[in-house]
């Protein structure tokens, strides 16, 4: 199947909504298996790295955030709302270009739909990332303010998990011919994380080099984030739908990709 009609393609998912669930249940049990914590750890890990950020950027450094007309929000939350969206992110763009390669008796059997895999992985991390929302939620509870803009937030998320998709479909494809990209992604995430606005608001980046930030998908949603979680501030409509159609885009465009390339994995893995 290599249509770019979306309706087609997501009807074409929807029926093996089943497999889809059972595997992506498989993904979320096979990591913590074995581990004494199990899936407890995607509780834990969340928890450790605001404990870390609170020490380092919160009393080494004594860092502030600076952000006119908002109220006062702990450095912590804002830096976590921007690591929450990177880690969705960040997970599925290193396991991608490994994907096909872990599923080799699944791609070689001919009745087995392999676009969905990389579906399966980022459901996998959704799942992961809905436990950082969640905690992220309850420490806004508790050290800010609950706004109703909150009700927003899976909103302003929706152009992430495309764009995330796609990502994954043009990834795992390209990996399976370019091996290399296995080893070069973990780093090229490294330098992203950076080259977003994660650790620093996107107003403090040069007037010269704020059109790059706002090519960044990822950059746009957690700005759009951090105001609708912590300010209470409506999103910027405009911005939202401009990356809303490229995240859309790259989601068809990685779906095509991989369903092209996919009769050829046979005869390289």
């Amino acid at each position: 199947m290599t249509t770019l009609n979306p309706l087609r393609a997501g009807a074409h998912l929807y029926r093996h909504r089943y497999l889809i669930g059972q595997l992506t249940r498989r993904e979320v049990l096979l990591k913590y298996r074995g581990s004494y914590l199990g899936i407890g750890w995607s509780f834990f890990y969340p928890l450790l790295l605001l404990a870390t950020f609170t020490l380092v950027f919160g009393h080494i450094f004594g860092a502030r955030w600076h952000a006119r007309a908002h109220p006062a929000i702990p450095l912590v939350l804002v830096m976590y709302c921007g690591l929450a969206v990177f880690n969705l992110f960040a997970e599925t763009a290193a396991a991608a270009p490994r994907l096909i390669l872990g599923y080799q008796s699944y791609v070689k059997k001919i009745i087995f739909p392999t676009e969905i895999l990389p579906l399966v992985l980022v459901m996998s991390s959704t799942v992961h990332a809905a436990i950082n929302f969640l905690i992220l939620l309850l420490f806004i509870a508790v050290f800010a303010k609950l706004h109703l803009t909150l009700l927003l937030v899976p909103l302003i998320l929706l152009p992430l998990w495309l764009f995330v998709l796609g990502v994954a479909w043009l990834l795992a494809a390209t990996g399976v011919f370019v091996r290399d990209l296995a080893h070069v992604m973990p780093v090229f995430v490294q330098i992203l994380m950076f080259l977003s606005p994660v650790f620093y608001p996107q107003s403090a980046v040069p007037a010269s080099l704020q059109w790059l930030y706002h090519m960044n998908p990822l950059g746009i949603v957690i700005e759009e984030l951090r105001q609708v979680a912590l300010w209470g501030v409506p999103p910027d409509w405009i911005k939202w739908l401009a990356v809303l159609a490229v995240s859309g885009a790259t989601a068809l465009a990685g779906y095509a990709f991989f369903t092209r390339s996919q009769e050829e994995f046979a005869d390289v893995l």
